[in-house]
């Protein structure tokens, strides 16, 4: 049913299993594929229905490890996409949102690919988590 049971001082938790969270890696890598031609509002209400299912269904395990860094992923993916769809207006783009002029300039003619380009800290600090949460991103873990 998508869950596996842990053992851990004689007690027993409950944890999404690893065929789970592929399967979730799976479907939010097909909402978020960049070649499917769709704007970032298009996209975060599709991944937001399927969030909320998700979290819906495997939000009660006990073991949350795994689900932050799903949550942490979902957002590394987001980045991914926004850059991408920024194209050559990168630079501008991290500027306008308050990214240095020297990170900026590093992160947008960067060599490196969009995906690793997502992790960078000028992107991280342009999109930071609560941009995500302002656009309707949910939680999968509650805090």
């Amino acid at each position: 049913m998508g869950f596996t049971f842990t053992r851990r001082d004689r007690e027993k938790r409950r944890k999404v299993s690893e065929d789970a969270i592929q399967q979730f890696k799976y479907r939010v890598r097909a909402i978020t594929r960049r070649t499917r031609g769709r704007t970032m509002q298009t996209v975060m209400g599709e991944l937001v229905v399927y969030l909320r299912g998700w979290k819906g269904y495997y939000g009660f395990a006990q073991v949350k490890s795994p689900i932050r860094d799903l949550e942490k992923w979902v957002r590394r993916k987001l980045r991914c996409y926004h850059l991408k769809q920024w194209e050559r207006s990168g630079y501008r783009q991290l500027r306008k949102r308050g990214v240095s002029v020297k990170l900026a300039w590093n992160t947008a003619k960067s060599a490196h690919g969009p995906w690793r380009l997502s992790h960078s800290p000028g992107l991280r600090q342009a999109l930071p988590r609560q941009y995500f949460a302002s656009m309707g991103l949910p939680d999968l873990v509650d805090c």
